[in-house]
């Protein structure tokens, strides 16, 4: 296993074929060979082992390999040729990778052979000591060639870009016009997907992460059933257009904040913004390490605007229907506004035993609204890492007392099951009643259970990020968690006697 590690380390590493590279670099790699102790190793050079010499490991990547003498150990080729003389003896394995392999009367492998996109020429009566295997040919694997420039110089530097390899420019060309062409023809959606990323742009990757996460369980719950399998294909176009759409749309805000016009109005501003957008990122995807970080966070960002563009919009052309009054209540009447003003009523004696009026009801008696929870401090964050702890050591009880599967999954449905039914029965947990928690919704009213479900999933968000979601309370203004902005909600602090809902 080390072994392969390493030869996969050197192609990572070496890197591209001689036609691939250009001149300079392949002059750094024409170095003599390594040997570390007794083995052979040599990356774009070609390699003889003469008949009277003995060595523990022979390793040549983008070169030919002659072996006349003694190999104790395995012989790996990579992206090149193999000759074994007549002298040849292999005490390990052989393997040779998108080469072929020529073998004379006499050589010996006395353990396993494989040759993978190439072919090998022997005497009839050669076989090797354990199993052997060929695949393809060497004209299929060449075709593969062209991306290992990519893998070493781009992969392995962590950039999606590598400026020395030609095709990746026309990919990028590609990418370009295709972009181009959705801006001009989805231009209110690129549109609204630029207003969220300036307006919300923490909620924005936040609900693209919470997407990732979900897309991957929805699609096995999906496909669980006939019907359901039908439809992952269409979940995954959606999440693909949306995905490339929000990109668009990121590209459109940074180009937009470099020329000071955060959201393009005109379709001509908007061209302006995307094509400057476009040119910094792709500026980004050419530094190591840092581009692939901004790949992913222009990709995450641009998902998430996307699917808050799409649920605004549906919410705009689907809005809720208001309540009809009662049955029984009176016809609404003209507006106290237009009645006649009541004249003050006398002036009461000096000495009057009328009883004084009834105060208002306080929140804390069975008659308080949902939407008086607002109203109350926003809970800090201490009491909720103690509800959190309590709620756990409660499953965990409960747990060991139903004899539950002790595997992972089990352990998150039952946490995501007990949280989501309390969150929609009651507003809070065992935990959040015992600390004087509970939760409500951004515009007053208790949370739902589609509510509770995305509260939910968020919040192992929250808590994978090493916790990062939860210690966000600490420094919000409203003491929300990542999970509470994702699910627009609030966790308040109540009175000790404030009734369940």
């Amino acid at each position: 296993m080390m072994r392969h590690m390493l030869i996969l380390l050197l192609v990572l590493a070496g890197l591209a074929g001689p036609g691939a590279r250009p001149a300079a670099a392949q002059d750094v790699f024409d170095v003599e060979p390594l040997r570390w102790g007794f083995t052979a190793i040599r990356v774009g050079q070609n390699y003889v082992l003469r008949d009277n010499e003995s060595v523990r490991d022979v390793v040549v990547v983008y070169g030919t390999a002659t072996i006349e003498g003694h190999v104790r150990g395995d012989l790996t080729v990579i992206f090149g040729s193999l000759q074994l003389g007549k002298a040849a003896v292999i005490d390990g394995s052989m393997m040779v990778v998108g080469g072929n392999a020529k073998v004379e009367q006499g050589a010996m492998v006395r353990q396993n052979l494989a040759v993978v996109g190439g072919g090998i020429e022997g005497p009839p009566d050669f076989l090797p000591g354990r199993d052997h295997l060929v695949i393809g040919s060497r004209d299929l694997l060449a075709r593969a060639e062209v991306v290992v420039p990519w893998l070493t110089q781009g992969l392995l530097m962590a950039r999606p870009i590598a400026p020395g390899v030609g095709w990746v420019w026309t990919v990028v060309l590609v990418v370009f016009i295709v972009s181009l062409l959705l801006n001009l023809i989805f231009l209110d959606g690129v549109r609204s997907c630029t207003q969220t990323i300036a307006a919300k742009p923490l909620r924005a990757f936040l609900a693209g992460l919470l997407v990732l996460l979900m897309i991957g369980p929805l699609s096995v719950i999906l496909a669980a059933s006939v019907i359901g399998l039908a439809v992952v294909p269409f979940l995954l176009c959606a999440v693909a257009i949306a995905w490339t759409l929000g990109k668009v749309g990121v590209a459109g805000w940074i180009g937009g904040s470099v020329i000071g016009m955060r959201v393009p109005e005109t379709r001509s501003q908007s061209i302006v913004a995307f094509v400057v957008g476009f040119a910094v990122i792709i500026f980004t995807y050419v530094v190591p390490v840092l581009g692939f970080m901004i790949w992913g966070l222009v990709g995450v960002m641009g998902l998430g605007a996307a699917t808050l563009a799409f649920t605004s919009a549906y919410r705009r052309e689907n809005p809720k229907t208001p309540k009809s009054p009662p049955a029984g209540s009176p016809p609404p009447g003209p507006s106290d506004l237009d009645a006649p003003p009541i004249p003050p009523p006398p002036t009461a004696p000096a000495f009057d035993d009328t009883p004084l009026p009834t105060p208002p009801p306080s929140p804390s008696l069975s008659s308080a609204r949902p939407s008086a929870l607002l109203s109350f401090p926003r809970a800090p964050l201490f009491d909720r890492l103690a509800a959190i702890a309590l709620d756990c050591a409660l499953l965990l009880i409960g747990r060991g007392a139903l004899d539950i599967a002790h595997d992972e999954r089990s352990v998150i449905l039952l946490f995501l099951a007990y949280h989501v039914i309390f969150w929609t029965w009651k507003g809070t947990t065992v935990g959040g009643v015992i600390c004087q928690l509970r939760l409500v919704r951004m515009d007053g009213q208790p949370l739902r259970f589609a509510d509770a479900l995305v509260r939910a999933l968020s919040g192992i968000l929250s808590v994978a990020a090493f916790g990062l979601g939860l210690l966000w309370i600490a420094r919000d203004p409203e003491r929300q968690a990542w999970h509470d902005k994702i699910a627009g909600t609030y966790a308040v602090k109540v009175p000790r006697d404030y009734p369940l809902t």
